[in-house]
């Protein structure tokens, strides 16, 4: 065995080691946290420390989880809690914001917690990611001490084991502890209280408990799979035969099932998916369960249960559920949330990177540097409208919503321009749609690399070939891959092999770069430079800063306010002690980068467009392909389509 096989071995012992260290660490503590007594031992070791947490409701709860997954001491509480969501949600900002303040109100006793929270937007929006997280978070929060949660031992609905305290004590329960007790017990845990404790509550055994959707503790999830034969037992329970046989009574709550999905959920969160398709007495007795933390179930009296609600349904459903009046009232008793597909594309290849990371099959595929936002770009200008503005068509959009730079509109017009289409992101591809299809490409390569022109081709092909899209939408769809090859993808690979041709290019492009500001503060001042050579002295070179500013389309009219914009920003860079570089104006070094490309037009085509390179010829294309590789991301193969690629592209121009 050679020593690096030894050192190897003795890693991997020793990661197995720690791995079983903390293996017997989780074991440890999880007992440390279990806790089980009377309600005696209860009301004198825990309540007294404990008395605000104790109390909690559901909607508290989750919104003391989210600040406990986000907050650190921020000074904004709802941008901490959001943190929950970071890694795997992205640009659904707003609709993030929007769940936190829901919770964050319903917490604080507001009317909105008598509210059902439904989430709207199309499939693969992120609805059922948001709900996951939720849970998760509940189940994690569960097991810290902040998070500890108590219930009566044994009780389907884990009860608080407040809700012994009766009724003629509770004034003095509020002056002693400073909380409210509200709600009954069941009736299940009635029958237990005097059956098995001769009414003495103070021996009703207690336990901590620890919320989790396996064990059906304080999490719950209803999935209606035919709503024509849906069953409500399946949210309440029903009678159990045996037990009644055993008990001689159907009314015993001894010879109920009370395996209902509100009662997993009781004292934490119940998630409804597509909770429209259900019968419309569903849909009642959770808005009323919702409202008056009760329900009603036959043979016995209201059921107290305290849970959130989070529902979430896709547009189509809700279009249906609109055309019919008598939901109106339902309607008035929920908090609608949408959530839209992301409309910036870096957050869209965001999302298929963090699909393409938990897929096997992608792990021992390249991909070029571009694939993942050619695919989101396509994405997301399928879910835009086009603006009335003139000037601003798609492309121009997809850049402003990435947080790019566009001739003729401020930052402060963004937010207007997408308040002018307030259905964007409800319709269009989906990211489920583009994963596919790039799967696709995949199987289908014959390498294990992928370029963003066989991405492209796979889209094409998907969306031709799907039965789902209308005629009309296809043509549309395979017009804007047109346009995102043209406006994107071929400028960001001729960026790149321009950048390999020339090792210098961040110094010469960094150089001409303080050659621009130089020769524009200059004309702003109104004053000569002098000549580096010969010590004279001349006028700005206007002839020099146009060929620069062209390039982007800067007009004669608006070069002014070019130029002054950019010193500005000179000058901010300045006063906090940063360096004025390409990443500081996106729009300049797009100017500069596009200036030194059309200076070496002329030797990339000899470089690149050779049939039999010589020597010289094959050093100098080996040297580009190379840096493609080390400095950009691509490999042996998508460096020779890239570069195979930009050459035609020059010689059609």
């Amino acid at each position: 065995m050679t020593s690096a096989e030894v050192y190897s071995d003795k890693s991997t012992v020793r990661k197995r080691s720690k791995f079983v260290d903390s293996l017997t660490h989780y074991t440890q503590q999880h007992k440390a946290h279990h806790w089980s007594g009377t309600f005696a031992a209860f009301v004198e070791e825990v309540l007294p420390s404990n008395a605000q947490a104790v109390c909690r409701t559901s909607h508290q709860y989750v919104w003391d989880m989210l600040r406990w997954k986000g907050y650190r001491g921020a000074d904004e509480e709802n941008s901490a809690a959001i943190s929950l969501f970071s890694g795997e949600l992205y640009g659904v900002d707003k609709a993030l914001e929007r769940v936190v303040d829901y919770f964050k109100a319903a917490a604080a006793g507001s009317e909105v917690g008598r509210r059902l929270l439904l989430l709207l937007g199309p499939p693969s929006g992120g609805k059922s990611t948001l709900v996951i997280l939720l849970k998760k978070g509940l189940e994690e929060y569960s097991h810290t001490e902040e998070g500890a949660i108590y219930a009566l031992q044994d009780s389907p609905m884990h009860e608080s084991p407040l809700l012994l305290v009766p009724s003629t004590l509770r004034a003095e329960f509020r002056e002693t502890y400073g909380v409210d007790v509200t709600g009954e017990l069941s009736p299940l845990s009635r029958v237990r209280l005097e059956e098995e404790f001769d009414g003495d509550f103070m021996r009703f055994p207690v336990e901590r408990v620890f919320l989790s959707e396996a064990g059906r503790v304080g999490v719950g999830t209803y999935a209606p799979h035919d709503p024509t034969t849906a069953d409500i037992a399946d949210l309440v329970g029903s009678v159990d035969l045996s037990k009644a046989a055993q008990y001689g009574d159907e009314g015993d709550p001894r010879a109920w099932s009370w395996s209902g999905a509100v009662y997993a959920a009781s004292r934490g969160l119940l998630e409804m998916i597509e909770i429209l398709k259900v019968k419309r007495e569903f849909l009642y007795l959770l808005l009323t369960l919702t409202q008056e933390k009760n329900v009603k179930v036959s043979r016995f009296p209201l059921i107290y249960l305290d849970e959130t609600i989070l529902a979430h349904t896709n547009m189509a459903e809700f279009k249906k559920f609109l055309q019919e009046k008598e939901n109106e009232a339902l309607l008035d008793r929920m908090v609608i949330v949408q959530v839209p597909y992301t409309l910036c594309y870096l957050d869209e290849a965001r999302i298929y990177k963090k699909l393409i990371s938990a897929a096997t099959a992608f792990r021992e595929i390249h991909l070029d540097p571009h694939v993942l936002k050619v695919a989101a770009v396509f994405a997301v200008i399928t879910r835009m409208q086009k603006s009335e503005r003139e000037g601003l068509d798609l492309s121009k959009k997809v850049r402003l919503y990435a947080g790019e730079d566009v001739e003729g509109i401020s930052e402060a017009e963004v937010e207007r321009i997408r308040m002018e289409s307030p259905d964007e992101g409800l319709t269009g591809i989906s990211p489920r749609f583009v994963i596919n299809s790039i799967s696709n490409a995949i199987t289908r390569s014959a390498v294990r690399s992928l370029t963003s022109m066989e991405v492209m081709l796979a889209i094409k092909d998907a969306v031709e070939s799907d039965p789902r899209i209308d005629p009309k939408e296809k043509r549309r769809a395979v017009d804007l891959l047109v346009v995102v090859r043209k406006d994107f993808y071929n400028r960001w690979v001729k960026e790149d092999v321009h950048k390999a041709l020339f090792a210098s290019f961040e110094a010469e492009a960094q150089a001409l770069l303080e050659k621009y500001l130089d020769e524009v503060e200059a004309m702003l001042d109104r004053r000569e430079l002098s000549d580096a050579i010969t010590g004279e002295t001349r006028p700005p070179d206007e002839r020099f800063l146009r060929s620069v500013e062209q390039k982007i389309k800067i007009s004669d009219a608006g070069k002014l306010s070019f130029r002054q914009e950019v010193v500005r920003k000179a000058m901010v860079a300045f006063k906090l002690g940063d360096r004025f570089t390409l990443t500081s104006h996106g729009r300049l070094k797009e100017a500069i980068e596009q200036y030194l490309f059309e200076e070496r037009r002329d030797v990339l085509r000899l470089v690149s467009s050779v049939t039999r390179p010589d020597q010289e010829a094959q050093e100098k294309i080996s040297a580009v392909e190379e840096r493609l590789v080390t400095e950009y991301g691509y490999d042996r193969h998508s460096a020779k389509e890239a570069l195979n690629y930009v050459t035609t592209l020059l010689s059609q121009e």
